[in-house]
């Protein structure tokens, strides 16, 4: 009697473990917990410029009217009015981390602009390049001047060069652009092709950054987080549909 008690007992376990496990309740509770799991809207497209004001850009640095930017024919324009490469930047009232960038631009002959980024503001900087990497722009044929190749048009400013896939517009017509940050992976586009590539923070470009141009800059791209940046370098340049999208 005993024996069979157990037997019972035994054969109920069974049949309680084989009901648990069956898998097709848990694909029932697995879509029941799907359906009650509050899904996340990918992040929304942020137009920085509205087309007919600054509004959503001040000076660097600076507070009250910006004078040497303008707004013509629905195009954010640099009247090139500050001296040197400093003074007349301005930057985004906002702040962004991971994102991506993308406008489109023009410069006249021989002009000279860029686009910065995790650009911080404080008044021990002069400028934003000072800590903001720079998509560089810039008119490669006519500028009055040799050009490296890292300073010419789409390069990562002083750091990393365009591939063979760069295609620039003639001067006068309207260049595409993309800029693409995402936890340290970065990425330049031009017309429509990635032109170039590197990881912040790699081997290959600490060395780059301790040995180039930025070796006396020590707070150059130290933030994941700021503003972004266009340049008056003393040129007319011409930028719009500037849209950024947080990542």
């Amino acid at each position: 009697m005993k024996q069979t008690i157990k037997q019972c007992g035994a054969l109920t376990l069974a049949l309680s473990l084989a009901f648990c496990n069956d898998p097709a309740e848990k694909t029932t509770e697995q879509a029941a917990v799907a359906e009650t799991t509050p899904v996340t809207a990918a992040p929304s497209p942020i137009s920085l410029f509205d087309g007919k004001s600054l509004s959503g850009w001040h000076g660097f640095n600076k507070t009250g009217e910006v004078k040497n930017w303008t707004v013509e024919d629905g195009a954010l324009v640099c009247l090139g009015a500050a001296k040197g490469d400093s003074g007349g930047d301005i930057v985004s009232d906002q702040e962004f981390g991971n994102f991506e960038l993308s406008w489109e631009w023009k410069v006249d002959k021989g002009s000279n602009s860029g686009v910065m980024y995790h650009v911080i503001e404080d008044p021990k900087y002069k400028a934003p390049y000072e800590t903001g990497p720079e998509y560089q722009i810039i008119d490669d044929i006519g500028f009055p001047g040799k050009l490296e190749e890292w300073q010419k048009a789409g390069a990562d400013y002083a750091m990393n060069l365009p591939n063979d896939k760069k295609q620039l517009k003639p001067v006068g017509e309207w260049n595409s652009s993309k800029i693409i940050f995402n936890n340290g992976h970065v990425e330049h586009w031009l017309n429509g092709e990635k032109i170039v590539e590197f990881e912040k923070g790699s081997a290959a470009w600490n060395k780059e950054k301790a040995e180039g141009k930025w070796k006396d800059f020590p707070d150059y791209a130290i933030a994941n987080k700021g503003r972004i940046a266009l340049q008056d370098h003393g040129n007319k340049a011409y930028f719009k549909n500037i849209v950024i999208t947080p990542l």
